[in-house]
This record gives structure tokens, C-alpha cells and sequence, in this order.
């Protein structure tokens, strides 16, 4: 039910919402149905893209990128190790901590995957002219900012 007390601004905000909604919808579209067809899942996508980002990577700092839990990270991650996608190595300085890469097939399908959204950004971002991307940025900058991690 609509609340009918709602000052202007407040709808505003709420149209504001639902944009935000269907653009991220638009937004991972084409990656979820890529995706879909090996079974899996965002999650994946969000590992595969940060591991491609940083190569190396401990689990424990991916964990903080992701914001999630070590559980919530244990059987996509064992996913994509089993997929020949992800490899898992220990350490070099400490034995206790794992690192992250990409396999070859890994980094093709999150290439593949980047590719649709980097080709959807940049249309929009064309389609509005001079200055839209600089102002979207500056947006999702404030956005992600209230919990973004530190090493990002």
C-alpha cells in the first residue's frame, strides 16, 4: 500500500530506488544468463572478478572485498575450483593462508563476463553525453564509500 503521506522528496527517493533496481537488473543480465549456463551463480561472478582484479590474493582479503563470510565464500569458491576455474594455492610466506587466481578458462569466462557489462556502461554512458559518466561516478564514489573496503 502507497503511502499518501509521502513528501515529494520522498517519492522522489523511492523512483530513485526503483531505478537503481532495474538498472542493476539490466546491469547483470547478460552475466547471470552466461552464467547460468555452467550453474552457476553472482557470487561466482563477483569471486571471478575480483580474483581477476587481484591475482594473489589471500582469502581472507577477498573476504573483506566481498563483505561476506568465510561459509557464504566456502562452496562457490569450491565451485569454481572444481569448475578448473579458480586455483587455490598456499602461501609462500605463510603456510596457513590461501591465494587466489585465475585458470586460463577462469579468466576467459570472466572476461567474457566483464565484457557485457563494461559494453553496457559504456553505451549509457554515451547515449548521455559529456559529463554523465563523471557525475554517474561521482554518485556510486559517495554510494560505495559508506562500505567499501579500506584496500579497495
Amino acid at each position: 500500500m502507497v503511502d499518501q503521506n509521502n513528501s515529494v522528496r520522498d517519492q522522489e527517493m523511492f523512483a530513485a530506488i526503483e531505478l537503481f533496481f532495474y538498472a542493476f537488473r539490466a546491469f547483470t543480465a547478460r552475466p547471470d544468463e552466461i552464467l547460468a549456463e555452467r550453474g552457476l551463480a553472482r557470487l561466482h561472478h563477483r569471486i571471478l572478478y575480483f580474483v581477476a582484479r587481484r591475482p594473489g590474493q589471500r582469502v581472507s582479503d577477498l573476504l573483506a572485498t566481498l563483505g561476506i563470510s568465510k561459509q557464504a565464500v566456502h562452496a562457490p569458491l569450491r565451485q569454481l575450483q572444481d569448475a578448473g576455474l579458480v586455483v587455490v594455492d598456499i602461501d609462500a610466506q605463510d603456510r596457513r593462508a590461501r591465494c587466489l587466481s585465475l585458470t586460463p578458462e577462469g579468466a576467459a569466462l570472466e572476461a567474457r563476463l566483464s565484457q557485457t557489462q563494461r559494453q553496457t556502461l559504456a553505451q549509457a554512458f554515451a547515449s548521455q553525453g559529456e559529463g554523465a559518466e563523471s557525475a554517474w561516478r561521482r554518485v556510486m564514489e559517495e554510494l560505495a564509500g559508506q562500505t567499501r573496503p579500506k584496500n579497495v
